[in-house]
């Protein structure tokens, strides 16, 4: 960047060219329409001392003494200070020209085809030069677009030189000229604006040179691109609209269907007017205030409208520009129905919103690319909490998370978690994150609130609204619907009768399940709507059925009124096993794909599915998915109470077990696995270079739901594995073929666990089926990284460096590729490493494993506590928050903490779940060697240098008691088997036992003649 001096004698002179480590001084700026080439001043003409007779150099004598004037020697006009013979520079220049004048102190805009024309107070000369400035040629021009947005002060001027205004005096009217919001005059980060609304601020703009209709907008946009001039407009926006696109987004796997405004949700019911007003005016007045408890929870049992009203509040939100995320959860929906994508799903719509995020997030991802298969605590402070932190914004935004049904989230582990983790954005800024929850009153989600801290949330049960909220509510929404059927069928004005709607209000009080399922039964265009009428309200009088049978029975009794009882038993046995299987499958499938794996005929599902449009999603298109409306659905089918009284009870298990038998039907068919399924050309292919589309030709949606979820199904069956069983049979010939599968699919990483699960299964420890899944279990484990990358080198890779004895090797040795010549020299068996655990910058001082065997934790000198999973070998979470070595760690006996002890004098408690810190023990005055949990977990005990033992109380974080005596460090602690005493070792060569309870020395052991470093009492506690 050169920049023009003022010099004492009035000349102007070039600086430079300013790069690097150069000090760019405070300068003025200049605006203005380039007049013909021979015009204008150029950077050759000053350089050569030419171009005074010129009318440009009129601006440029008028921007250096209005700098001047207002106090500023340096000043900088474009057509002069870049060498445009130079291509370089100019590239540079036109990349760079947003941040200059952004950078700028003052800039000028000098209208030359605006005057004065005198006392610009008075009114007539006033009036005269407000037209001229609106018609000014400088509105038109594509460059000024940037100078007018980019500069803090903005200041113009005729072309006497006489001041008009400024930016913030002018502000209304170049929001008439213009079309930009007065946000972005004001300048408001420019992401704020959407791609489109930036892109119609230059509509009616024009440049000289055809491209500069791109290059003009690279700052509006923050994008830097190379200037290709003879390109022409149109491929220089496109390569524009590219990189913004390319820009914009983030690669994170999302949970597809989750948020709000999704196809998915995009039909489900929004309140209608004059319903639900004050409950609604309640959570909109919580959202608006940022100073409110950070997390609303509304409650409710099924069926009482939660969904719609999230979804409501949700669009309200939007509307207002004030909703930052959503999340529907549903059960039966893939990663709809589990946590595994519900941070990244969040952190992607956050971005959205959020100006400036999207960085914090790549650096997250460009740091640790797997961190949307990491810890729920990892995902959350890396890619929202940290991101959102770090964020800088001109002013403080305020957005709310809206989650759906959490109770739908299929681990209570993931949901307190999730509740956890939730809660830390109370103390965000400048970013204020509020979240609203809806969900049944599950204990989980019980449990997880009444662990928040004081303060946190605040809380709506959704079946105590008085009652004749609920039913105003419910009387418009059946009068609205029953008026808009009456409508569609031409039936007459006085169906329904004013008793008939108060007996259905009757009936649905407080359920809106109720009202929403018996109006979308009595318009189904497959019946008479007064007819279906009659057959709900003849359920009014029954006594002794729940609330859900009023709801279901009319919907599902119909479908017996004209069969015999051979055919209703018939019809039974194929409603079970069709509709039992809808509401039971991990994921929807289409009639398509399910009779497909069912192995019924697809005509036969259509027919059975006919009568239930009021209960499933049934789609016209019979290769979309059929999906439930509503959990209550299936509450009603399998609950265990109506077994022997329900003829629709559907059982869990045997559907489970039949669902499992047909996915590895499905999976053994010459339509299912087979070696190179996609017919790769080269072994060596990625997976991130095959096409999607050809995954979706050779693997279909049912064979893909088959190979993801056979094991759930056989694991929910309490099926037991043996030898020689159809289990084992499908492994010994297809474990290959479905790995690949599942590379396919992108879905390796679950490999390791599902094998797992089968291997729970197993009912003999010593079995042939046993030791081949234990092989299978470490073939995996050992490749992989093999399989998530490359799908067929299954077959050559990992079969070929697998150890030469083992079972996997040897049952596939036939499908090692013929063109291998020469295999490698490889190890006997698997040897006793499972994982090598790998993270740690420095030594690693302790571990220990938690009570279940699922997770081992890691104490280093690096200052942090790794908790990794023992299955796979992964690091599960990173526990920060230590200023020195960690010299200790052990496992609460219930497993849901860690404590760890430091140099840094401190032990901390951590969430295993979340990884979050939950107390910090502060007390010890010099270094921490030793940690321990009594057996019941109330108590830790804490072992220093600083001659004590300290017990701690683990719930409330306090010193219980000092236990003094050592006379030198202290090394090691234990408690005994019943809790009642605690061991301490120290350097000082005796053991001392001390009571728990009150804290007194019960007796010192002597004998040694050198320090002690650890010390442990037997089982039964004698010794």
């Amino acid at each position: 960047m050169r920049l023009l001096r003022l010099e004492d004698d009035g000349e102007f002179s070039l600086t430079k060219d300013l790069v690097g480590d150069d000090i760019i001084p405070p300068y003025a700026i200049l605006s203005h329409t380039w007049g013909s080439d021979d015009e204008e001043v150029t950077f050759n003409d000053l350089t050569n001392g030419a171009g005074k007779d010129r009318p440009g150099y009129r601006k440029i004598r008028f921007c250096g003494k209005q700098a001047a004037n207002d106090g500023l020697r340096f000043f900088w006009v474009d057509t002069c200070c870049i060498d445009k013979s130079n291509n370089t520079e100019l590239a540079e220049a036109i990349n760079s020209m947003f941040r200059w004048y952004q950078n700028a102190t003052r800039c000028y805009v000098y209208l030359s085809d605006v005057s004065a024309g005198g006392s610009i107070e008075n009114d007539e000369f006033a009036r005269r030069w407000k037209t001229e400035f609106k018609k000014s040629r400088w509105f038109t021009r594509g460059w000024t677009l940037q100078e007018l947005i980019a500069p803090v002060s903005v200041e113009f001027f005729s072309v006497e030189g006489e001041r008009l205004g400024d930016k913030k005096s002018l502000e209304q009217t170049l929001y008439e000229i213009t079309g930009i919001a007065t946000q972005g005059l004001r300048g408001s980060p420019l992401s704020y604006f959407s791609t489109e609304e930036r892109m119609s601020w230059a509509e009616k703009r024009r440049t000289k040179r055809e491209e500069d209709a791109a290059y003009s907008l690279l700052g509006i946009f923050n994008i830097h691109m190379p200037l290709i001039y003879g390109e022409g407009r149109q491929k220089a926006l496109s390569r524009l609209l590219k990189e913004i696109k390319d820009s914009n987004s983030i690669n994170l796997p999302i949970a597809k269907g989750a948020s709000f405004d999704s196809h998915a949700e995009e039909h489900n019911a929004r309140c209608l007017h004059n319903t639900r007003v004050g409950l609604l005016g309640q959570i909109t007045e919580w959202a608006k205030d940022r100073n409110n408890k950070p997390i609303f929870w509304l409650n409710g049992m099924a069926g009482t409208g939660k969904s719609t009203i999230a979804r409501t509040v949700a669009q309200l939100l939007a509307n207002q520009h004030e909703l930052g995320a959503s999340f529907f959860f549903k059960r039966g929906e893939g990663e709809r129905g589990n946590a595994t994508r519900f941070f990244t799903t969040v952190a992607a719509n956050l971005a959205s919103y959020v100006p400036g995020l999207i960085s914090g997030m790549r650096k997250a991802i460009d740091a640790d690319p797997a961190i949307s298969e990491k810890a729920l605590k990892d995902q959350f402070e890396k890619l929202i909490l940290r991101p959102l932190s770090q964020v800088a914004l001109i002013e403080a935004l305020k957005l709310t998370i809206v989650i759906d049904a959490l109770d739908e989230c299929e681990r209570d582990e993931d949901i307190r978690a999730i509740l956890q983790l939730l809660s830390q954005t109370k103390r965000l800024k400048p970013v204020s994150l509020q979240v609203f929850v809806t969900s049944r009153p599950e204990l989980p989600i019980r449990l997880g609130f009444k662990q928040m801290s004081d303060g946190t949330y605040q809380d709506l049960i959704l079946h105590k609204v008085p009652k004749q909220i609920i039913q105003h509510d419910i009387a418009v929404f059946l009068e609205h619907e029953l008026v808009r059927i009456r409508e569609q069928r031409s039936l007459s004005a006085d169906w329904p009768s004013r008793n008939q709607i108060q007996a259905l209000v009757d009936m649905a009080i407080p359920l809106f399940i109720f009202a929403a399922t018996a109006c979308r039964y009595i318009g189904d265009k497959r019946g008479n709507p007064k007819k279906r009428l009659g057959i709900i309200l003849q359920y009014k009088t029954r006594t002794q059925i729940s609330e859900l049978d009023r709801t279901y029975l009319p919907i599902l009794d119909q479908l017996f009124f004209d069969d015999d009882k051979t055919d209703k038993e018939g019809w039974t046995s194929e409603f079970r096993e069709i509709v039992g299987s809808i509401i039971t499958l991990e994921s929807p499938l289409s009639v398509i794909s399910l009779a497909h794996l069912l192995g019924i005929p697809k005509e036969d599902v259509s027919c059975r599915l006919d009568l239930l449009h009021s209960v499933l999603s049934i789609p016209v298109s019979e290769d979309m998915p059929v999906r439930l409306l509503h959990l209550s659905f299936r509450d009603f089918l399998v609950d265990p109470q109506k077994r022997g009284k329900n003829p629709f009870w559907v059982d869990k298990r045997e559907t489970h077990e039949r669902l499992a038998n047909k996915c590895l039907e499905l999976l053994s068919s010459p339509e299912g696995l087979r070696q190179n399924m996609c017919k790769l050309r080269n072994p060596g292919t990625l997976r991130s270079e095959i096409d999607e589309q050809a995954i979706a030709i050779y693997l279909s949606p049912e064979l893909q739901y088959a190979c993801h979820y056979w094991v759930h199904h056989l694991e929910q069956s309490d099926c037991c594995i043996h030898d020689g069983d159809p289990i084992h049979l499908f492994l010994q010939k297809y474990l290959l073929y479905w790995l690949e599968a599942m590379s396919l699919i992108g879905e390796a990483y679950k490999c390791i666990y599902m094998i797992n699960g089968l291997r729970a299964l197993v009912e003999l420890d010593i079995s042939t089926v046993s030791s081949f899944l234990h092989d299978a279990e470490r073939f995996t484990l050992r490749f992989q990284f093999i399989l998530e990358d490359a799908p067929l080198q299954v077959y050559s890779s990992a079969l070929i460096f697998a150890p030469e004895t083992t079972i996997i090797r040897k049952t596939f040795a036939d499908h090692i590729p013929r063109w291998v010549n020469m295999t490698p020299k490889v190890e006997d068996d698997w040897g006793a490493c499972r994982s090598t655990l790998e993270g740690h910058s420095l030594p690693v001082n302790a571990v220990a494993f938690s009570p279940d065997g699922q997770l081992v934790a890691s104490a280093s000198e690096d200052e942090t506590v790794r908790l990794w999973e023992t299955v796979t070998g992964t690091c599960h979470s990173t526990l920060e928050g230590h200023s020195s070595w960690v010299k200790a760690v052990a496992f609460s006996p219930d497993g849901q903490l860690v404590a760890s002890a430091s140099d840094d004098k401190i032990v901390r408690l951590w969430e295993t779940a979340t990884g979050s810190c939950h107390s910090t023990l502060e007390g010890h005055s010099s270094w921490v060697n030793a940690v321990a949990f009594s057996p019941d977990g109330q108590l830790v005990a804490s072992a220093s240098d600083d001659k004590t033992v300290r017990l701690w109380e683990t719930v409330a974080g306090t010193c219980h008691s000092t236990l003094e005596g050592h006379s030198s460090w202290v090394k090691a602690v234990a408690f005994s088997p019943d809790g009642q005493l605690v061991a301490s070792a120290s350097k000082d060569r005796t053991v001392r036992l001390w009571e728990t309870v009150t804290g007194s020395c019960h007796s010192t052991l002597e004998g040694h003649s050198f320090q002690f470093n650890a010390v442990a009492f037997s089982p039964d506690g004698q010794l």
